[in-house]
């Protein structure tokens, strides 16, 4: 009885840390859209640096509360859009200190209040705006918390204007010095920190399946990719049938000389690979289904993305290229359409931000290299969308370390890759994984309409977490 218990919370516990695994992992892909990683700084980061500034002011008397709200909004500001028109932490910092100078000379110019007392003067508050404004605009530091600033000076009751306007500086300092360390430490090189393909997927399983010119020119592929890493290594793997077949009296060879002979094969690709492109290169033959045979030796090859040649079925995928998408593995489904070994003009068609399309523009400033050039292009419907694309395309090409066109196109996707595939060696396209079933019924994906393209495709695949 007591085993029994105790083998229960054993697969008790081990489901839980599935779960907690899987649980992260959706937490860290969800992290990747630009977008949901500056709500989350908002909300963790503005209200830590005002608990900051009220702790250090509780302990001065002389400060003001009304030095919080143009902090609160400034830093949120900056924060949400690090690299908008005010994201800039001079300008910040100069910006709130020229609009309380600015409300301290309307104090001193018109006075506080009112003669009957009691409330700010009229005069005095336009006054403090309008050489805001003034003085903003001439010293190019524009800052909407200014006016804020501004306007607050007016009514320190209990600190006079000369410490409101040295605590606007000291601590918009701080909030500015925050921000650029978060921006330059983390923010700029988040790729490194959130987005895995960017370390990883360098460890690349190559399936060689059909005939010997489009697998060996899908290993280069795949082994392009691996060399963008120096620890890169691509594994070979041929999968043979799960039932071994003895000599028979109809001249079938053993299976031996199959393998035997399938091994020699793969060697020689190997010796291909590691002569053009200069990675360590292994070969694996095993027997089973393709499937379970395919994802067993990605874990016991320690890879993390796997590679295969693009297999359709009726115009969908085959069962085949589906179980490799279906598994936990990163994947790419190439097809070679020109037998080019080498992609250097690279166009990748985004839908929508997120952990996919930053893993197919990682893969395709691997392809395209330092010399090469790399487009990354979105479609919209209605010209109010375009704003809104070219910044979320922004977001996704500051995290590749390669020069990267935007483009946003007002068409259908598939007419526009029609007329602009040919002057690419590459186009890569997300495999819709993210989308719902009923989405990609209504909306077949992307590259289930793509029949006759003038460039090879790649096909990409983030795997289940």
């Amino acid at each position: 009885m007591f085993e029994g218990v105790l083998a229960r919370l054993v697969a008790v516990s081990r489901r839980l840390r599935r779960f907690e695994r899987r649980e992260l992992a959706a937490f860290g892909r969800w992290l990747q859209h630009t977008g949901n990683l500056l709500h989350l700084t908002v909300l963790v980061a503005v209200p830590l640096l005002i608990g900051l500034v009220t702790l250090i002011s509780n302990a001065l008397a002389e400060l003001s509360f009304l030095l919080f709200p143009p902090l609160a909004s400034g830093a949120y500001t900056l924060f949400s859009d690090p690299e908008g028109r005010y994201a800039s932490p001079r300008k910040f910092v100069v910006g709130l200190v020229v609009g309380a100078l600015c409300g301290w000379a309307a104090l001193a110019l018109w006075g506080p209040l009112v003669p009957s007392g009691g409330s700010v003067s009229p005069a005095s508050a336009a006054l403090s705006i309008f050489l805001t404004g003034a003085a903003t605009w001439l010293l190019d530091v524009e800052e909407p918390a200014a006016f804020s600033t501004a306007l607050l000076v007016l009514v320190t009751d209990d600190a006079s204007p000369e410490a409101y306007v040295t605590s606007v500086a000291v601590f918009g300092a701080l909030v500015a010095g925050v921000f650029t360390v978060w921006r330059i430490r983390f923010y700029e090189r988040r790729a490194q920190y959130l987005y895995d393909t960017a370390q990883g997927d360098d460890h690349v399983l190559v399936s060689m399946r059909g005939d010997h010119e489009r697998a060996e020119t899908t290993a280069l592929f795949g082994a392009t990719l691996a060399a963008a890493h120096d620890a890169g290594k691509v594994v070979l793997l041929a999968v043979l049938d799960e039932s071994p077949t003895d000599a028979s009296a109809d001249g079938e060879a053993p299976m031996d000389d199959v393998a035997a002979a399938t091994a020699e094969r793969l060697e020689g690709v190997a010796k291909t690979v590691r002569t053009h492109v200069g990675v360590p290169c292994e070969v694996v033959v095993a027997r089973g289904a393709p499937v379970p045979t395919t994802v067993e030796t990605a874990a016991n090859t320690n890879c993390d993305l796997v590679v295969t040649p693009y297999e359709a079925e009726h115009g969908l995928l085959s069962p085949y290229v589906r179980g490799v998408f279906d598994s936990r593995y990163d994947a790419v489904a190439f097809r070679s359409t020109t037998g080019r070994r080498r992609w250097r003009r690279v166009l990748a068609m985004v839908a929508r931000p997120g952990d996919t399309a930053h893993a197919m523009l990682d893969f395709a400033a691997r392809l395209a290299g330092k010399g090469g050039s790399l487009s990354v292009c979105t479609c919209i419907d209605a010209e109010v969308e375009r704003r809104g694309a070219e910044s979320r395309l922004a977001n996704l090409a500051e995290t590749v370390g390669v020069d990267v066109e935007t483009r946003v196109a007002r068409s259908h996707v598939t007419d526009f890759i029609g007329a602009n595939a040919g002057a690419y060696d590459l186009l890569v396209v997300g495999s819709s994984g993210d989308r719902s079933r009923a989405s990609r019924f209504v909306s077949p994906p992307t590259f289930e309409r793509l029949r006759d393209v003038d460039c090879d495709v790649a096909v990409i695949d983030r795997g289940q977490p």
